[in-house]
């Protein structure tokens, strides 16, 4: 006879949560989109953590641990995570974005993201701060999980549904939103930022550096340097991840505003319409940085 102990036990661990698959995102920003699709159903986790850039990320031996006990693991290749391109090679259920089928990027002009024997390929893999890359993205997402965990089917195209809903209205709200400051120019440290730029029509005048990992040349110091000093510039944006002394150096001596821009949410709680608290907060950061 069991006592009464071992029987509240048993009813406690009847109780508690257990999510159908274990799935793992490489980055924060995918796992906002991902945990849209999963809602009601589990919780993705992520790789990296908020303070690291995949730029330049080294993979730990607790890292490729967590991809080999993941049902699903979901990147979006190699030109933004090359540091996953060796394991998940030999990783079954892994779900590519870069690989959807006519995924709407934003293609980089002529050889600015070749350098230094590396090629950073053709094609900008900050997808997620577009709406139609977004919409793609996570349509494969619900696709792939109904396949994985074929149960819930139905509750994935049903937040897929609700999620492109929402991402719809909040482009025109958001569009609403930065009307008053998209005429404004402004330079960014890296350029990443292009889906964004392009959706809402802001002014963006150059950037400092193609990737992180590139430090800016010369001739694009001396050209920003130029433009802050006519005023065509209202705003220099830095990035959380980097502290780089080049942008203090440039916008030293010059009336140009210093803003912020985060291309991962580093500060962002991962939750139920995290992700839309993401791009408020790209747009509230524009906002704060061009107005008068």
């Amino acid at each position: 006879m069991k006592s009464r102990l071992a029987i509240a036990l048993a009813l406690i661990v009847t109780a508690s949560p257990t999510w159908a698959v274990n799935v793992l995102s490489s980055i924060k920003p995918i796992q906002m989109i991902t945990t849209e699709i999963m809602l009601n159903v589990g919780e993705p986790d992520v790789l990296l953590a908020n303070n690291t850039s995949p730029h330049d990320y080294a993979m730990r031996p607790s890292d490729i641990r967590r991809i080999r006990g993941a049902d699903l693991v979901i990147w979006f290749g190699y030109d933004l995570e090359p540091f996953l391109d060796r394991v998940l090679a030999q990783q079954d259920n892994v779900l590519t974005l870069s690989s959807i089928p006519q995924l709407a990027l934003r293609e980089y002009s002529g050889d600015q993201h070749q350098h230094d024997g590396h090629d950073h390929g053709d094609h900008d893999p900050h997808f997620w701060l577009g709406v139609e890359p977004s919409l793609q993205v996570a349509e494969a997402i619900a696709e792939k999980l109904s396949k994985v965990d074929p149960e819930y089917k139905q509750q994935y195209q049903s937040n897929y549904d609700n999620f492109k809903q929402r991402l719809l209205d909040e482009q025109k709200q958001l569009t609403a939103k930065l009307e008053p400051v998209r005429k404004y120019g402004y330079y960014v440290f890296h350029d990443a930022y292009g889906y964004f730029e392009s959706d809402y029509q802001m002014n963006h005048l150059g950037y400092f550096t193609v990737t992180p990992d590139r430090k800016p040349g010369a001739k694009t110091l001396i050209a920003i340097k130029t433009t802050l000093k006519e005023k065509q510039a209202k705003c220099v944006f830095s990035e959380p991840q980097f502290t780089p002394a080049v942008v203090e150096s440039v916008t030293r001596g010059t009336n140009v505003h210093l803003g912020e821009l985060d291309p991962i949410g580093i500060d962002i709680e991962v939750k139920a319409g995290s992700y839309f608290v993401f791009l408020n907060s790209m747009a509230d950061n524009f906002i704060r940085c061009l107005a008068d």
